[in-house]
């Protein structure tokens, strides 16, 4: 029962997660009229902190629900060969579904929105600036979850801060996604997820960079964790 409730509160966030972006930017763009003036710009970057605070808030109440593929595949490496069959077979096409689902009604809903980000540079570089961004939004997340002590709320404004950094950086290259289903959700909206350059940039980049991280991770904090047990274990 635990599954099948976490699998519904995937889908459902990851279906309010395209349609708060798509908000964000109508209300931005077309009922305050800003446009990409810099106090647009200003007003996004702070409705992006706050819905990211949202849908941290609604990730603890759900225990769990998520909205990223990214953040479900670095979890389910940690845990055991179960719990990554379930991350990978069940809660990434749950997430997969939400986001196509979202897009669709946003295009029927609003079919003047356009059809989401898209590569604008090679596939080549679209792969390393798609990796980059994963990687380092995943490191920050491991880092958070396990290494940083504090609050919810100082670990959300980190987390939110360096989310809303990193689109900003690769936002005029590859859309800045770092979430492989909602971009999943525009391509398949466009017609073009299947496609070497959706699959090579928002899918495999991205993984590889996700697995580095987890690799890169436990390589740094293993050899901290046991220095420290060695030293309580010298002191007694």
């Amino acid at each position: 029962m635990a599954a099948i409730s976490l699998l519904v509160s995937d889908f459902i966030i990851s279906f309010m997660w395209v349609w708060s972006g798509t908000l964000i930017k109508i209300f931005v763009h077309k009922i305050l009229g800003l446009g990409h003036e810099p106090s647009g710009e200003v007003i996004q970057c702070v409705l992006s902190i706050i819905n990211i605070f949202f849908f941290a808030f609604l990730g603890k109440i759900t225990e769990g629900g998520a909205y990223n593929p990214l953040n479900v595949l670095a979890s389910a490496i940690s845990g055991n060969f179960s719990s990554f069959l379930f991350g990978v077979g069940a809660r990434i096409p749950s997430q997969v579904i939400g986001s196509i689902t979202g897009v669709k009604l946003i295009i029927e809903t609003f079919p003047e929105i356009g059809l989401g980000p898209r590569l604008n540079i090679d596939i080549h570089r679209g792969a390393l600036t798609e990796g980059f961004l994963a990687f380092a939004i995943v490191i920050i997340s491991l880092g958070l979850a396990t290494k940083i002590p504090g609050s919810f709320f100082m670990k959300t404004w980190i987390s939110s801060v360096s989310k809303v950094t990193l689109h900003i950086l690769g936002s005029d290259l590859t859309g800045g996604c770092m979430n492989p289903a909602a971009a999943m959700g525009w391509a398949y909206a466009r017609g073009d997820h299947i496609t070497k350059e959706h699959v090579l940039v928002y899918w495999l980049a991205p993984i590889e960079a996700t697995l580095l991280a987890v690799w890169i991770f436990r390589l740094l904090v293993r050899p901290m964790k046991e220095e420290k047990a060695n030293t309580k274990s010298k002191s007694e």
